[in-house]
């Protein structure tokens, strides 16, 4: 069994934020594969259901973000998941928008969510850092909870949706596979271009110049005469 959680700030007025990707992947990752009902328990919405013949529970925690380690724990130790079998989807400052990156381990980046996670599981799970850019020092707070905006579609509507089609590969372990499918999606399309056409190598005629008038009558016309002779 697997526990793929999705971090977040619960409430209509968050739902938008780029805080809020991680419970975006989680939704996709919902809608890909059926997994409809979910309910209040364990200080968050909980679902559970089957991705490639592997169970897993899926958790949206409801405690804000600064306090996600509550929920994750209890769900944890209720249904006995190791932090090795925990995966974390979250936004992550220090990746260019639309970007991926999965780890095991490591610091908490400053990420107040996993800041709230690691003193109670451990640092041993699995976390996937999906990219919203740097705003710079003085704006962080005003981008992090500032929506997406129409522009990131381009990036963040496929990028869901593969998280969601190719979630099977990171519950296998295929870590690099998955990186790899989210970056093909992500992929801006580069427009075709028209192929150079063929020089010719046909000469083309050079027009046919005019012959000099023959005058038909004066001095010059009868000395032609002359010596045609035909006078």
């Amino acid at each position: 069994m697997k526990l793929l959680v999705g971090l977040g700030n619960p409430g209509s007025q968050y739902e938008g934020n780029r805080h809020n990707i991680g419970f975006m992947a989680l939704d996709a990752i919902a809608r890909e594969h059926s997994i409809t009902q979910f309910r209040s328990k364990h200080s968050g919405l909980l679902a559970e259901g089957s991705i490639g013949g592997e169970k897993v529970i899926l958790l949206k925690p409801q405690t804000f973000m600064n306090r996600s380690g509550d929920s994750v724990q209890q769900v944890a130790k209720f249904y006995k998941i190791e932090p090795a079998d925990i995966i974390v989807l979250y936004d992550e400052l220090d990746l260019v928008a639309g970007k991926v990156r999965v780890k095991v381990g490591g610091g908490n980046g400053g990420h107040n969510g996993l800041r709230s996670i690691d003193p109670q599981i451990g640092l041993d799970y699995k976390r996937v850092r999906l990219g919203i850019g740097h705003p710079g020092k003085e704006n962080v707070t005003h981008h992090v909870l500032g929506d997406f905006a129409k522009a990131d579609q381009v990036w963040l509507t496929p990028l869901l949706d593969g998280i969601g089609k190719h979630i099977g590969l990171l519950l296998k372990g295929d870590d690099s596979g998955f990186m790899n499918k989210l970056a093909l999606a992500t992929k801006p399309e580069t427009e075709e271009k028209p192929a150079p056409k063929a020089q010719s190598h046909i000469r083309q005629a050079r027009p046919t110049e005019p012959q000099a008038e023959v005058p038909k009558s004066g001095p010059m016309a009868d000395m032609l005469k002359k010596l045609l002779g035909k006078e």
